[in-house]
């Protein structure tokens, strides 16, 4: 049998889910891409639904996570806001120390249990 885990998920709530790994992995594509479209195609996603994800996050926080500009001649592109940047820090911090702490009683709680296993 294989070593026993766990499964951790941190989401952010407000009246709503407004912020999780979805959000934060679809953030990090835009932020190495520049583009929004160009992230949805490589998450595999309609573009349409990578800016609803992004509007209702920004509608429940209260503030723009990306700055977009339309296409033209120098060809249009997207980039993180100053708070997208602070959220997504705090945000993996948040979950790193989270995954700590579980790790720790996890171990605390099964640890015989390995010792079965």
């Amino acid at each position: 049998m294989d070593k026993m885990k766990y499964n951790f998920t941190c989401r952010l709530f407000t009246d709503t889910k407004c912020f999780g790994p979805g959000v934060a992995q679809l953030l990090h594509t835009v932020d190495r891409l520049h583009s929004l479209r160009a992230a949805a195609a490589e998450m595999e996603m309609a573009y349409s639904k990578a800016w609803n994800i992004i509007r209702n996050s920004e509608a429940a926080l209260g503030f723009k996570l990306l700055h977009s500009s339309t296409g033209g001649k120098g060809g249009g592109g997207a980039y993180l806001t100053e708070d997208a940047v602070k959220l997504l820090t705090a945000y993996e911090g948040f979950c790193a120390s989270m995954r700590d702490y579980g790790d720790s009683i996890f171990d605390d709680a099964f640890g015989w249990l390995e010792r079965k296993i």
